[in-house]
C-alpha cells in the first residue's frame, strides 16, 4: 500500500514519534542525549519550530510541536540526518539509526494539546526510567522538568503550555503539576499516539453504534480529531496541492515563475543565479524563495539550485523572514 504524504502548513500542531530502526537505541550515552536534545532546540529556534512537549527514550522518542513557514520536513530532515552523522561517528559505525519513515499525526488542538503533553512527558515513568512524579520532575531527557522551572529551555514554549493552567504562574504550575500527577493512573493510552476513525471517536463501539444509524464519519490516520476537524484538514491539503507543480512540468514552470520575477523587477536571471548578495537582487531571491518554498511546497534544496545558492541560505534566509 503506498504511503500517504504528510499533511503540513505553517502553524499546524503534530504529535511526533521517531523510532530506531528494527527497535534498537538511539542513545547509549548522556553525549547522545546532549546532542539530540541541543540539536531539536537549535534547529527549532532557527527554523521556527515551537516546541512544547517532548521525551527522549531510549529508542524512540516523542515531540509535540508547531510547525514553522518552513515546513515540518525540513526541520525533522536536518534533525534526524544531522544527528544520526553525529552518532555514527561517535559510535564508530554505518547504516540507518531511524527507521525510514518517523510518524507525524496532525492534532486537533483543543481536544487534544493537554492531553498530549501530560502523555508525551509521562513517557520516561511509564517506561520506568524514573521511579517517581519528583524523579521526573528533576529529569533532564523529557520537557516536563522545564515546564515546571527545574531545568531552563529557551526554545521549548512552556509559557504557551502553562496558560492553559492560569494566569497566575504559581497557581499554573499546581495545576499542571496535579494534572500530570492524575495521568500516572491513566496508564498507556493508545489513542494518542495514532490518528484515525477509531481512536478519534473513543472506540470501535462508537464507530458501530453511528453505522448502525448510517452516518459514516470522515477519518485519516494522519490525523487526530473528530471528523469535522479530518475533513477540514483533508480539504485544505488537497487545496494546497492544486497550486503545487506537477513533475513533469515543474522544471519549466520554475524557470517561467523566475523569468517574470526578474523581468517584473527589471534583475537579471544570471545576476539572480550569480550567488550576488545586492541589496536588490537579495531581496528579490527572497521573494521567489518564499513563492516556492510555501506556495508551490518546492524542497529547500531544489529552490536552492533554481537560485544558484545553497540550501543553507535559502533555510537561513526564510527563517531570518519569518521572525520578522
Amino acid at each position: 500500500m503506498p504511503r500517504l504524504a504528510r499533511l503540513d502548513a505553517p502553524g499546524t500542531l503534530h504529535h511526533i514519534i521517531i523510532r530506531g530502526i528494527e527497535k534498537r537505541r538511539i542513545v547509549d550515552d548522556q553525549r547522545d542525549r546532549k546532542d539530540f536534545v541541543s540539536r531539536m532546540g537549535q534547529l527549532a529556534k532557527e527554523t521556527g519550530t515551537v516546541i512544547y512537549a517532548w521525551s527522549l527514550m531510549t529508542n524512540h522518542a516523542h515531540i509535540l510541536l508547531r510547525s514553522s513557514n518552513l515546513g515540518l520536513p525540513t526541520y525533522m530532515q536536518r534533525l534526524l540526518t544531522g544527528y544520526a552523522i553525529s552518532y555514527n561517528r561517535h559510535h564508530t559505525r554505518h547504516g540507518h539509526l531511524f527507521q525510514n519513515r518517523y510518524k507525524s499525526i496532525v492534532c486537533e488542538e483543543d481536544a487534544y494539546f493537554l492531553e498530549l503533553v501530560r502523555y508525551i512527558h509521562l513517557n520516561p515513568l511509564r517506561a520506568r526510567l524514573v521511579k517517581t512524579l519528583s524523579e521526573l520532575d528533576r529529569y533532564r531527557w523529557c520537557g516536563h522538568s522545564a515546564v515546571i522551572g527545574r531545568h531552563k529551555t529557551s526554545w521549548q514554549d512552556r509559557d504557551y503550555v502553562l496558560s492553559w493552567f492560569g494566569k497566575n504562574q504559581g497557581e499554573a504550575l499546581r495545576a499542571y503539576r496535579h494534572f500530570v500527577l492524575e495521568g500516572v493512573k491513566q496508564g498507556r493510552r493508545p489513542e494518542l499516539v495514532g490518528g484515525g476513525l477509531i481512536r478519534s471517536l473513543g472506540g470501535w463501539s462508537q464507530v458501530k453504534a453511528l453505522r448502525r444509524v448510517g452516518i459514516r464519519e470522515v477519518s485519516d490516520e494522519r490525523i487526530l480529531g473528530s471528523p469535522d476537524f479530518a475533513t477540514r484538514i483533508i480539504e485544505e491539503a488537497e487545496d494546497r496541492l492544486k497550486y503545487q507543480f506537477s513533475a513533469c512540468d515543474r522544471k519549466e514552470e520554475i524557470g517561467k515563475l523566475i523569468q517574470e520575477a526578474c523581468a517584473e523587477e527589471n534583475v537579471k536571471v544570471r545576476a539572480l543565479r550569480s550567488g550576488s548578495r545586492q541589496r536588490r537582487v537579495s531581496q528579490l531571491r527572497l521573494k521567489i524563495a518564499k513563492k516556492l518554498v510555501d506556495d508551490f511546497g518546492i524542497s529547500l534544496a531544489e529552490t536552492a539550485r533554481q537560485l544558484g545558492v545553497t540550501t543553507s541560505s535559502i533555510s537561513k534566509s526564510l527563517a531570518r523572514a519569518n521572525r520578522t
